[in-house]
């Protein structure tokens, strides 16, 4: 395997590292103009720059042992990782910064596929790495937006500002108010003296796209029949209760969890915090129905676990992550006993948040 020292042939002219997120509330709010609250995971994807020497670009990734190679001017990376980062320099490209043929090293502890978004910390730490390379000037609201539309262009994903946004701006200990449609943004601080714990169902999210897309498509229709540029428009949740069903579930489901979020985001209890999670999680099973019973099962498992104050499914659903809040200093004794649950019904989770141990194994 490639070490950064034989690639480079040295050390790199540029470092730079971006982490993933977990969305602890605002599920299925942003295409809906609504408001999240993502925090930033330990977890983090880093990226070493240099020039190259010829007229292509070379990256490698260290977690996946392999090799991309396009050319510097006109040429474009096969669909996966170089996607990613060939949209991030053509995008570079087209704010007039003249990008030179590069290598890059790319290594990541981002568990790729459970929800943690290891894309967009690819996409943020390149772009903190073009930005120290090449000396431009770009703040990290705008850092976020070309990293999104890097995903959609050029990856082919059609996500929302989430993601990259929290990727960005946040840390471990600070969620990232957004606001979907503004781009209006603040930090909020943890709920004191908590931790969080994320465990993968291990199921992977099969439907989510196609749900995603019906589920799209019935908020925009319950929209429609309300009057209201978007569900985060409607004022009164008693409204909602005017549509047919599904529709009436699926609005319900918005509108109420803008509120849970514009609630926890003026600060609340960590007691009150885990209430607005698990009324998040009721809502995505029952008037969203994005839940399935395996996160059903994860979820009442951490939910009895010792110290934990709520938990929810993160992430589209059907499959994924859960994410609980818990007491400080309970998360690992929580997280083992919620696995432990877990796994002897017959699934096979793994523990994400708190990040085991290297080398030992969570069962």
């Amino acid at each position: 395997m490639n070490t950064p020292e034989i690639f480079f042939g040295g050390a790199p002219e540029a470092l730079a590292s971006a982490p993933g997120r977990v969305n602890l509330l605002g599920e299925h709010t942003d295409y809906n103009d609504g408001f999240m609250l993502p925090v930033a995971t330990p977890q983090r994807t880093e990226v070493a720059l240099s020039r190259s020497h010829d007229d292509q670009h070379h990256l490698y990734s260290g977690t996946l042992d392999g090799n991309v190679t396009f050319a510097a001017k006109g040429g474009s990376a096969p669909q996966g990782f170089g996607s990613y980062v060939e949209g991030c320099i053509r995008l570079v490209e087209a704010l007039g910064v003249a990008v030179p043929p590069l290598r890059m090293y790319v290594t990541t502890n981002l568990p790729v596929g459970s929800g943690l978004s290891s894309s967009a910390a690819l996409e943020v730490a390149t772009l903190r790495a073009l930005r120290q390379l090449l000396g431009f000037e770009l703040d990290d609201v705008k850092l976020a937006q070309i990293a999104q539309r890097a995903e959609i262009d050029y990856a082919r994903v059609n996500c929302g500002i989430m993601d990259q946004m929290a990727s960005s701006l946040c840390d471990e200990r600070s969620m990232l108010f957004i606001d979907a449609r503004t781009l209006e943004h603040h930090l909020v601080q943890m709920p004191p003296d908590t931790e969080l714990i994320v465990v993968d169902s291990g199921v992977p999210r099969t439907l989510a796209a196609s749900k995603y897309n019906e589920r799209r498509a019935e908020c925009e229709e319950a929209s429609r029949k309300l009057g209201v540029k978007a569900l985060r428009d409607v004022g009164d949740p008693e409204t909602v209760e005017t549509l047919p069903e599904p529709l009436r579930g699926r609005a319900r489901h918005v509108v109420l969890e803008d509120l849970r979020v514009l609630e926890a985001a003026k600060g609340v209890s960590a007691e009150r915090f885990g209430e607005l999670m698990n009324a998040s999680h009721d809502s995505l099973r029952d008037d969203y129905e994005v839940s399935i019973p395996e996160l059903d099962l994860l979820v009442n498992a951490l939910r009895a676990a010792p110290g934990v104050l709520g938990a929810r499914l993160t992430g589209a659903g059907f499959g994924g992550a859960c994410v609980a809040l818990c007491r400080a200093g309970h998360a690992q004794q929580a997280a083992q006993a919620a696995l432990s649950t877990y796994n002897k019904a017959g699934r096979q989770g793994r523990i994400l948040i708190p990040v085991p141990t290297q080398g030992k194994e969570q069962q």
